[in-house]
């Protein structure tokens, strides 16, 4: 059986990652709106997935220095 979910593992996180996904979305260009967009191609949602996992990585690695 599985146990993933789509749901945030820190309770009200939700909104937190909704803006970051808006962010991230107008820094690519993508024109991201609240609720469905599966109008968008896998290219744009893929660059705005990527974006996130980018600047991830930069923010734990910056924590990593101090």
């Amino acid at each position: 059986m599985s146990t993933t979910s789509n749901q945030p593992s820190v309770p009200g996180a939700r909104a937190a990652l909704n803006k970051f996904k808006m962010e991230a979305a107008q820094e690519v260009g993508v024109n991201l709106k609240q609720g469905y967009n599966g109008d968008l191609t896998s290219r744009e949602a893929g660059s705005v997935g990527g974006q996130m996992v980018k600047k991830m990585i930069q923010a734990y690695e910056n924590s990593m220095q101090q």
